[in-house]
């Protein structure tokens, strides 16, 4: 079985990453835990530049489990974990996934850019590492089981498809010209062609592109590939009486229909698992779009068609 790199954004303390934690360790698989010491929740990809964060080990008495409170970001953790902590706390342990949640509350279109969970999942991606972002779309954490069933089950799928460890960790080396990635500012090439699983998986072991999975609290035990779909946030501040301070938190949250969107997936009670880009556009490394169309449009209602 293999050992698993952990982290979130909600915190150590979460029921939602020490519930995952558990039945990731029930399965057989051993779990390192790199987490914020406290809640960091929209954080997006803050990092803490230029001052001391702590590193405590957390008592944990069962076998193949090693957890460490970060008094930091979830970025922080990742790039402490990946960057030499991994070496220095736990030698001779390399993980083969970063699993990123169970986040309490959704992250879906937008979230994309703020979301502390998903940011964690992309750093590991741009340090060479596959990973998994992982939210139950629901702010109430009654019933939540099911968001740590759910994803249990993409993980051990991705686990499947992948080596036993990361080939290209701090990416001593890289190739521009792999069949997923892109070749802009020329048109795509569609190099993937001859086989679009293989690269898309490739592109995944490489940390090219990272998984968001969002299980709704009226989940059917069905899984759809999807796109970032689109909802807007509308009277996003609250100001005070006399102004001199306002409060962010979106009075109402509007929904346009998207085809394939995750927001529509959520709202019929489908988890939805989209494949995002770890690299920003017109990056040497970002996927090449056409590709991830390509599994968008093949994949069967349910996971994605390469895992």
């Amino acid at each position: 079985m293999a050992w698993i790199l952990l982290t979130n954004d909600d915190g150590i303390e979460a029921e939602s990453l020490q519930m995952l934690v558990t039945a990731l360790h029930e399965k057989g698989h051993g779990c390192i835990v790199f987490a914020p010491s406290e809640n960091n929740s929209a954080v997006s990809m803050k990092i803490s530049l230029g001052k001391p964060l702590s590193v405590t080990k957390v008592d944990d008495s069962r076998d193949r489990i090693h957890q460490f409170s970060i008094g930091g970001t979830p970025c922080d953790c990742v790039i402490a974990a990946l960057d030499g902590g991994l070496q220095k706390l736990v030698p001779g342990i390399m993980p083969k996934l970063v699993v990123s949640g169970v986040n309490l509350g959704p992250n879906l279109s937008q979230d994309a850019y703020h979301s502390g969970t998903i940011a964690a999942a992309r750093e590991a991606g741009m340090y060479g590492m596959p990973a998994i972002a992982s939210s139950w779309s629901s702010f109430d954490p009654e019933g939540m089981e099911i968001a740590i069933e759910a994803t249990v089950q993409l993980v051990e799928a991705a686990l499947d498809v992948l080596p036993n460890e990361p080939a290209n960790l701090n990416r001593p080396h890289f190739d521009v010209n792999a069949p997923h990635l892109t070749s802009w500012p020329s048109e795509s090439k569609k190099r993937w062609k001859e086989d679009p699983i293989t690269a898309l998986r490739s592109s995944f072991a490489a940390g090219e592109m990272l998984l968001n999975l969002n299980v709704p609290r009226g989940w059917n035990g069905k899984f759809v590939t999807t796109r970032l779909g689109m909802r807007w946030y509308r009277s996003a501040i609250t100001f005070s009486n006399d102004t001199s301070t306002f409060q962010l938190g979106a009075a109402r949250i509007d929904v346009d229909e998207v085809d394939r969107g995750d927001v529509d997936s959520d709202m019929v009670g489908v988890a939805s698992v989209t494949c995002m880009p770890s690299w920003p556009q017109t990056h040497p490394l970002e996927m090449d779009m056409s590709l991830l169309g390509w599994g968008l449009e093949n994949s069967n209602e349910g996971l994605p068609n390469w895992l």
